[in-house]
């Protein structure tokens, strides 16, 4: 929401609240990925009736699309118990065309609430069988997953878990193979947490069913190419930095406005660096596996713009970030950008893999807004929901979890913020805003907090402390790695 006055205009919040209308086949099309998921949940080593009207809801729910012949075969061979890696990747794909069409339902709800302009949808490459790297370690993966599809989460022992060490390990040596090594590691790792899987109470049923299904399309010929690219050049604002954390690895992903060099439309892009991370570094102690990688960082962390000339671009908007092709450019307030450009960015696009709910993150500007507790009613009375932001008599959500203890935002200051800046998402079937920083009134003078804020280093008390307390921590890991090396 940006005032009309300052050349911006008003995000239509009456159609991201749960009491918006309906969006047409929504419903049923996750109904029909939950009844596939609670497949995975008992398996199909010995399948059963219930297992047997799940595979059947998948394949109906792609009747009308190419897959329709394959998903019904594959789902009837895996009804029967005999299904072979292959069909198993059938029914992955299956399930990810329909979350990718949620995806697209949900990103034209988004576009008709932000009106912001949207660029075409690129074509997507060809798979090209030739280019896949290690076959055999790609057919070792997909042969895990089969097992895992058999055992169901109810069935995980260590053994079967385990099994998939072996195949990371190696994977990690390639580095066209490491991103599917990572996804691999870190689903091991959430697996063996559970197991054994029949003392389990409850599994995290639909990120499960993600993972398995997101690993074994990128085992397919062709998933690992490399997007397209071209290049960009011109000046980079940026926005926020939102930081991911798992036990095993961090990712920071920038969120900017790019003003091209030739005065073309804004156009709205990432710029992402990821790094493996042993699970006793936390907090603060994330940037300094990350910063060295990228100087946008310090950039995004201090409020200045960066000048790009060539920088490699994918059709998506993902900056592949290189330091050779970016030097630093003068201030820039992401405040003042959200307020001046955003309105009129170009969106970004989806690659066709990429189409799922989970994915969405969409930059919006939020003002005038009061903060309060979801559910509350007019007086003020508490609910029993999270935090709120009331815009023009609607509630939008905060996701509060997704803000970093690697920074100086917090829930608190969310609550007391006049201004934010943030991520538009889907979770938990609705829509929900995510803060990547706000603007705070204290003593009649306006502070900006910001996720990021500490992405390039600082001197606040607090993120200095953290930082001291993270650099031991992996000085000491440094020093174990050594002595073991060593040895």
């Amino acid at each position: 929401m940006v005032p009309a006055d300052q050349g911006g205009g008003v995000m239509r919040t009456d159609l991201l609240t749960p009491t918006a209308e309906a969006i047409t086949g929504l419903d049923d099309a996750l109904a029909a990925v939950d009844a596939f998921d609670e497949v995975l949940v008992a398996g199909l080593l010995r399948p059963g009736p219930a297992q047997a009207a799940g595979l059947t809801r998948l394949a109906g729910a792609v009747a009308g699309t190419p897959l329709a012949g394959r998903a019904a075969e594959a789902a009837e061979r895996a009804a029967s118990g005999v299904a072979d890696e292959g069909h198993f990747l059938v029914l992955a794909a299956a399930r990810s065309a329909v979350l990718g069409a949620v995806h697209d339902a949900l990103t034209d709800r988004l576009a008709e609430a932000t009106g912001r302009p949207r660029p075409g949808v690129p074509d997507a490459p060809a798979p090209d069988a030739g280019d896949a790297p290690a076959a055999n370690l790609l057919a070792a993966a997909r042969s895990w997953l089969g097992d895992l599809a058999r055992t169901g989460w109810q069935g995980l022992d260590h053994e079967v878990v385990s099994g998939a060490a072996p195949v990371v390990s190696a994977m990690l040596a390639d580095p066209a193979l490491r991103r599917l090594a990572v996804l691999l590691d870190g689903f091991a790792a959430e697996l063996a947490a559970c197991c054994p899987g029949a003392t389990t109470d409850a599994f995290p049923v639909r990120r499960w069913a993600d993972l398995w299904s997101r690993a074994l399309l990128l085992t397919a010929p062709g998933a690992l190419a490399p997007s397209p690219v071209g290049t960009a050049g011109g000046r980079l604002l940026p926005l926020g930095v939102d930081l991911q954390e798992h036990a095993t690895a961090v990712q920071a992903q920038v969120h900017a406005v790019l003003e091209p060099a030739d005065g073309g439309t804004p156009r709205l892009v990432r710029a992402s660096v990821s790094a493996p991370k042993p699970d006793t570094v936390v907090g603060a102690g994330l940037w300094q596996l990350l910063r060295p990688h990228m100087s946008l960082l310090a950039a995004a962390g201090e409020g200045r713009s960066m000048e790009l000339t060539d920088m490699p671009v994918t059709a998506e908007g993902d900056l592949l970030w290189d330091d050779a092709h970016a030097s630093a450019g003068g201030p820039a307030d992401p405040f003042a950008t959200a307020r001046v450009v955003l309105s009129t960015a170009e969106d970004t696009v989806t690659a066709p893999l990429d189409r799922h709910p989970s994915r969405i993150a969409v930059p919006v500007f939020l003002d005038g807004y009061t903060a309060r507790t979801a559910g509350t009613d007019g007086d003020g009375e508490e609910g029993a929901g999270g935090l709120a932001l009331l815009l023009a008599g609607q509630e939008l959500a905060v996701d509060t979890d997704r803000i970093p203890a690697a920074g100086p935002l917090t829930p608190e200051a969310v609550a007391k913020s006049a201004a934010c800046i943030g991520l538009l998402r889907w979770d938990d079937d609705t829509f929900v805003l995510q803060p990547l920083a706000v603007e705070t009134t204290a003593r009649k003078k306006t502070t900006a907090l910001h996720a990021g804020a500490w992405a390039g280093g600082t001197a606040d008390k607090a993120g200095a402390k953290a930082e001291k307390a993270a650099t031991d921590a992996v000085a000491v890991l440094r020093e174990r790695a050594g002595r073991l090396l060593r040895k």
